[in-house]
């Protein structure tokens, strides 16, 4: 199901009832984007996207590196040793998890997502849920920008960008900066919507790849909510995110 109008709220409501589960259910899934603008008078066509959640299959042995703790005052800047690869399904063993797949830790729209969704983990942390960032390449200085000053919280690297093709169902959700955000009048909204928030930003890193957020039932319930940047710069709404998690309890 996907939320591309405002008459999504029905269709909303009948699959969160879905969500209100017993022992052994497998989540039903809803997939939110939002609505895509015309772009240059409808002669540039916005990337497709899919309809329906990624299968639990695509994630749950995807290799991921753990490239900072959560963040305690006093604590030393960043993980010193390199830690194992590890399947991504332990994340969410024993208690249900939010993963932010973000696009470029650098990007200040990128930014300003992180800092707002973060800034509610109290909200998460009381309905025992986790949060994970995670990115799809590794540069030093800018996970030391991003974290833990847009984000306290633990930092992955998924190299495969294993996350970031299941959000465009296999393949990788990519755009172009000319057509997905100069012809793109939401997605330039997005930025100065960022931007009014006083972040900081830089140009370093891939830019193109396409972000979302998943929230990822524990065990092997599977995926109850998969959020897609459609536009550069689109959060998945947060009293979205945080009702879904209210009704994995």
């Amino acid at each position: 199901m996907t939320r591309n109008s405002v008459g999504y709220d029905v269709t909303l409501e009948q699959s969160m009832a879905d969500l209100k589960i017993k022992d052994g259910h497998i989540y039903k899934g809803i997939v939110a984007a939002v609505p895509d603008e015309p772009r240059a008078c409808g002669c540039v066509q916005p990337p497709p996207i899919i309809d329906n959640v990624a299968s639990y299959s695509t994630i749950e042995n995807i290799s991921i590196e753990k490239l900072t703790p959560e963040y305690k005052i006093g604590m030393e800047n960043l993980v010193k040793t390199k830690t194992p690869p590890m399947k991504a399904s332990e994340l969410w063993r024993d208690k249900p998890a939010v993963l932010l797949c973000i696009r470029r830790p650098g990007c200040i729209m990128c930014r300003a997502e992180a800092h707002k969704l973060y800034a509610k983990k109290p909200i998460f942390d009381s309905l025992g849920i986790r949060l994970y960032a995670v990115l799809h390449e590794h540069i030093d200085a800018e996970v030391k920008d991003f974290w833990p000053r847009y984000w306290g919280g633990i930092v992955l690297l998924d190299k495969g960008m294993e996350f970031f093709k299941a959000l465009g169902g296999g393949q990788l959700l990519k755009d172009k900066f000319i057509s997905g955000f100069l012809f793109n009048s939401r997605a330039r909204a997005n930025y100065k919507r960022a931007k009014a928030m006083g972040m900081e930003q830089n140009f370093k890193g891939e830019g193109e790849i396409k972000g979302g957020l998943f929230i990822v039932g524990k065990g092997k319930s599977g995926i109850a909510y998969q959020s897609i940047e459609r536009n550069f710069g689109d959060w998945a709404p947060l009293a979205e995110v945080v009702d879904i998690d209210a009704r994995l309890q």
